[in-house]
């Protein structure tokens, strides 16, 4: 029998309405780097969002199910578009502004992209990739910016106030289907084109209610989160659609993303929570040890993207930020794993190995490990394997262009749906992931396996260790070796037989690496992790200068 429940679609709408109705006054607070920061409320953001979806529809002709680009900074006209568009029946697409051009303009063209709206700061990088968007046919410039850059362009330049002066407050916003696209991403395509992947309404509704619980960021009306993590990058990690659900005030950075200005809007704006790459806290450690400030309202640091260095979370405890591991990725949503340690292992010895796992699966995310073979591998803390996932924010397939069709690569999806992650590691008895590398990364040595990141840890907890990269390297006699890549500190002494005498005390010998080069920096995708692909090219190259011990 089925149930007498009443079936009201989970859509962006709900989100909207609510979060500018009960949490109208909560705000959403936008750095500007100089006075006053713009500050708007969320009754204010529901407002223009409804004119914005006016501007589209009546002005530039959007129709339903259009792709809607947007090419912007952290701010809240960018809120303004993460609601108007999907609200209106149309799809959001965020845009990588630190994509190389070809794989920009091949996303763009590749979604049919028919509208841009820009950050006037970013017209620079946009407009000599304009010709190359075919499918464009509308620009929206928001805020200042040389608009005679613009002057060649095919498509037709609209000014973002202007359109919403005099447009309606409110919308008469379209009953949706939950299941209808609301947002598309695309991966950064590090091997081949870059997929795109396109999130429902009730994936994002679901997984804005999995963000907010208590065993997840557990934000409330009662904190301001300040949002680093770029809204281009699988939605803020879904911080926009929580706050709005559950009325977490905002504090967006613009393009004042140093560590110096961060540090300022901490100190001004007192954040309680914040997000980021572990490179962007990296920075801002170094900022606050060179010129400390107040930081002390920021209690909570929920750190994704790439793995956070125990010495960085030991770094920000000592400063009374709280670091809170979490993973996920683009198919993701991002939310997979959140470490909060369990009851039990509060207070004790066993609480700071909890904090650095990956953290633990919550009800709405399933996960296997696979092993070489094929095996289904327990959950044992021991057997490592590829993990894969399902569950309702999980992609379960790519979008395959303009005609609607859909990719289901063998190298990304099981033949019973689930997604293979390419992320290698363990699962304990209670669900807690650590992840010992990517798929791609394992160093696999005299067939044995070596975490390039158990060592990257390792050797960035030397105190004269600013960042470390480990790859994997041909090797005659064994196959593959680690190649240690290391940034030094300004003034930092130690050399390389140092360095390999620390990894020493903590590192079986035989997974020591033998050859090491000093660089000047790691190089970094576009969205903050380590580009170890550039680092194995350069050795191939030999643009390295490697000294073996």
């Amino acid at each position: 029998m089925l149930s007498t429940m009443q079936d009201v679609p989970l859509t962006v709408t709900r989100i909207l309405r609510h979060g500018s109705t009960v949490h109208g006054t909560s705000q959403v607070v936008t750095w500007t780097g100089e006075g006053a920061p713009q500050r708007r409320s969320f009754r204010e953001i529901g407002e223009r969002a409804a004119q914005l979806a006016h501007a589209l529809r009546e002005d530039l002709g959007v129709s339903d199910d259009d792709r809607i680009a947007t090419f912007m900074w952290n701010n809240s006209e960018h809120v303004e578009a993460y609601y108007a568009v999907p609200c209106m029946g149309a799809i959001l697409h965020t845009l990588n502004l630190r994509l190389p051009a070809d794989q920009l303009t091949w996303i763009v063209n590749h979604a049919a992209d028919r509208v841009i709206i820009v950050n006037g700061s970013l017209l620079g990088l946009l407009a000599p990739l304009l010709p190359h968007m075919a499918t464009v046919e509308h620009i929206v410039v928001s805020g200042p910016g040389d608009r005679s850059l613009l002057a060649d362009a095919r498509a037709r330049v609209h000014e973002y106030e202007e359109l919403l002066t005099g447009k309606p407050t409110s919308y008469d916003w379209p009953e949706l289907d939950e299941r209808a696209a609301a947002a598309m991403c695309y991966t950064s395509g590090t091997t081949g084109d870059p997929k795109g992947v396109t999130y429902s309404h009730r994936s994002i509704y679901l997984h804005s209610m999995q963000v907010n619980m208590a065993q997840s960021m557990g934000l409330s009306d009662a904190d301001t989160s300040l949002v680093v993590v770029p809204q281009f990058h699988v939605n803020a990690w879904g911080l926009p659609h929580a706050a709005l659900m559950t009325g977490v005030n905002m504090l967006m950075p613009d393009r004042f993303l140093q560590p110096g200005p961060l540090a300022e809007m901490i100190e001004a704006e007192r954040p309680t929570h914040a997000a980021a790459v572990p490179t962007i806290w990296q920075g801002l450690l170094a900022e606050l040890s060179a010129r400390p400030r107040d930081v002390s309202s920021l209690g909570q640091v929920t750190i994704g993207g790439s793995a956070c260095p125990p010495s960085l979370m030991e770094a920000f405890d000592r400063l009374g930020m709280r670091v809170c591991h979490a993973w996920g990725m683009t198919e993701t949503s991002p939310l997979g794993t959140v470490a909060r340690p369990p009851a039990h292992a509060i207070g004790t010895d066993e609480e700071f190995g909890y904090r650095l796992t990956q953290g633990r699966f919550p009800a709405a995310v399933e996960a296997r490990l696979i092993g070489p073979g094929g095996e289904h591998l327990p959950w044992d803390g021991e057997s490592a394997g590829e993990l894969e996932v399902r569950g309702p924010w999980i992609a379960g397939a790519y979008y395959g262009g303009a005609g609607g069709e859909t990719l289901r690569p063998e190298d990304k999806f099981s033949e019973d749906g689930w997604l293979k992650t390419g992320d290698v590691g363990v699962i304990s008895p209670d669900g807690f992931l650590t992840l010992t590398d990517r798929a791609k990364d394992v160093i696999k040595s005299g067939g044995e396996w070596i975490s390039s990141v158990e060592l990257e840890n390792a050797l960035m907890a030397h105190p004269d260790v600013a960042e470390a990269a480990v790859v994997a390297v041909p090797d005659e006699k064994w196959g593959e070796r680690p190649l240690a890549t290391v940034v030094l500190k300004e003034n930092a002494t130690a050399d390389y037989a140092t360095l390999r005498d620390f990894l020493a005390d903590s590192i079986a010998k035989w997974q020591l690496p033998e050859r090491w080069a000093i660089i000047p920096a790691v190089p970094k995708t576009s969205v903050g992790k380590f580009d170890k692909k550039v680092l194995r090219r350069q050795y191939a190259d030999g643009e390295l200068t490697v000294t073996q011990l």
